[in-house]
């Protein structure tokens, strides 16, 4: 076993030399060798331009096979990366490199073609990442050494390059590894700064505890690798076991996705909650609620049978080898988690943030508890401000290998995160029982103060109201003393049932009474408001609260 980040990464390089490593859906494909060389060409780029140990690289692209040759190519060299969502407008994309303070940008061309470059006074030089050429450069050392990388290498490698050259850092595990800047539900973003050690803890946990994943197995990455969630469990981890990754790039039509679990057959699927509920609820729910198909779900012997097959499709829909779906960054609603609980479909819920790299909380789905989010990864501990965290929720606190070193040039954020001995302030509202399973109430900052000095929790109304017909998403906020529900409607469900957009605003709107009836008094819904269009959403799939408040 390995004992940390750079070496696991090296040692399954030389273990798997031959086998397909990296590649793009429909794409560029890369062995575990040619990664190593793809590698090998970068840390010449870097040497070409000054880049020393511990300087920044940003990295600002789609996901591709390309961007993780890139980022392996900078923590190997001792490189301080800087993830950045390519989403990102180019003008907040010229800020956080600035802030970041990195010499070398890696970027797209659509990207490149638009940043202003007097907005980036520190960056040496702008790179594409399809051919590796500089686009905006103040170096000429940098411009030559990319545009004759190829020969560069063959004079560093004269013979065959083979995985003895394979020469990488030896970290230390309190070394600064990356600065992943959060796009979260706040609002701003800050640079959470990840050591190798903090990387480690969940890559290492991962090789450990999700054993049935193999080399040669396939991957299917689908979340934003500037994300830390689709970041250690869509790339790192299975680049560690050897697997197989394919990257979709930018976002799919379900057509796609549906046509790449075919061809990838992936063992492991990391998703946020939303995929799955979109197929059980346009696809099967539709199906088993027909009024014959009802009628037998009821027989015992039936029921089972009908759940059987519902099972096999949903399995066969992820590619028909699936042994888990991991979901995280959002509750799924309660009727699409019984259900597959009902019909024993694989699926767990974890639950992390950036600033543990980013799991906190993960169980197997056979012995995951409902509503849960699992118990703490090894090497964490936690305590809830609460006289009674096991029946009174209260602010989840944690401490362990995976907690950040702390924010980027940011020390009043660092000291309202962390306490002085190294307890990590998650901001989550939570409980957790007597076998250690922790389960997510609310938000601190969204937590709203009722009129008698009861504090509601808004996640918790929406959980409810999610579950209800016709709505597709929703949020909860205070106005001038009333709670107030903004509702997304589940449009095309409406259509399915015949309905037309006034009559479905109308129907949802009908939902009140029956929310309320489902509610304590003190956190009861004055009113219903319509959102027409789809709310603004994190990586996560997290509803930006800021905005709506």
């Amino acid at each position: 076993m390995s004992e940390n980040l750079i070496a696991a990464i090296g040692n399954s390089i030389k273990s798997n030399w031959d086998i397909p490593s990296l590649a793009d859906y429909n794409g560029k494909s890369f062995t575990y060798g040619e990664v190593a060389r793809r590698i090998a060409h970068i840390h010449l780029l870097f040497e070409a331009a000054g880049v020393k140990p511990g300087d920044k690289v940003a990295l600002c692209a789609k996901n591709s096979a390309e961007w993780a040759c890139t980022f392996l190519a900078g923590i190997t060299f001792g490189a301080i990366v800087v993830p950045l969502l390519h989403e990102f407008h180019v003008d907040n994309v010229a800020h956080l490199v600035t802030h970041s303070e990195a010499r070398l940008l890696f970027t797209d061309q659509q990207i490149a073609v638009n940043l202003d470059m007097e907005k980036m006074p520190l960056v040496k030089a702008v790179i594409t990442l399809d051919n590796f050429k500089t686009v905006h450069s103040n170096d000429k050392a940098i411009d030559e050494a990319a545009a004759s990388l190829d020969c560069l290498f063959q004079q560093r490698y004269p013979k065959e390059f083979t995985s003895a050259d394979l020469h990488y850092i030896t970290p230390a595990q309190d070394q600064t590894a990356l600065i992943n800047y959060t796009s979260g539900s706040a609002g701003y973003s800050k640079g959470v700064i990840l050591t190798y050690g903090n990387l480690w803890a969940n890559i290492d946990f991962a090789l450990r505890q999700i054993p049935f994943l193999r080399h040669g197995d396939g991957m299917l990455s689908m979340l934003p690798l500037a994300h830390m969630y689709g970041l250690a469990f869509e790339f790192l981890f299975p680049f560690c076991k050897g697997c197989h990754i394919t990257f979709l790039g930018r976002v799919p039509s379900p057509k796609v996705v549906l046509e790449a679990f075919a061809q990838v057959r992936p063992q492991l699927v990391i998703t946020v909650p939303l995929v799955i509920e979109k197929i059980v609820k346009t696809r099967v729910f539709p199906e088993i609620r027909k009024p014959g198909i009802r009628v037998l779900t009821g027989l015992p012997g039936i029921r089972h049978i009908i759940f059987g097959k519902v099972r096999k499709q949903l399995l066969q829909a992820f590619g028909g080898e699936l042994k888990e779906l991991v979901m995280g960054g959002a509750a799924l609603p309660a009727e699409v988690e019984d259900f597959l609980r009902l019909i024993k479909f694989p699926f767990t819920i974890g639950y992390g943030m950036t600033e543990c790299a980013p799991l906190i909380t993960y169980e197997w789905w056979r012995t995951q508890k409902p509503r849960s989010v699992g118990r703490l990864v090894d090497g964490m501990e936690a305590r809830i401000d609460s006289p009674d965290p096991r029946r009174v929720p209260g602010v989840l606190y944690i401490k362990g290998p995976n907690v950040m070193k702390g924010y980027f040039k940011n020390e009043q954020a660092t000291r309202d995160a962390l306490t002085d001995d190294g307890w990590l302030n998650t901001g989550d509202i939570c409980t957790i029982d007597s076998e250690g399973y922790l389960y997510i109430r609310g938000r601190e900052k969204s937590m709203i103060l009722g009129s008698s000095g009861q504090n509601i929790y808004p996640e918790e109304i929406e959980v409810i109201l999610n579950d209800l017909p016709l709505v597709s998403e929703s949020i909860v906020v205070d106005r001038k003393g009333k709670l107030v529900a903004i509702v997304h409607p589940d449009y095309d469900e409406a259509r399915r049932h015949g309905f037309d957009e006034a009559q479905t605003d109308r129907k949802v709107r009908q939902l009140l009474p029956v929310l309320n009836q489902k509610l304590p008094g003190y956190s009861r819904v004055s009113e219903i408001e319509i959102k027409p269009d789809e709310f603004e959403h994190t990586p996560k799939h997290s509803i930006r609260r800021f905005i709506y408040k």
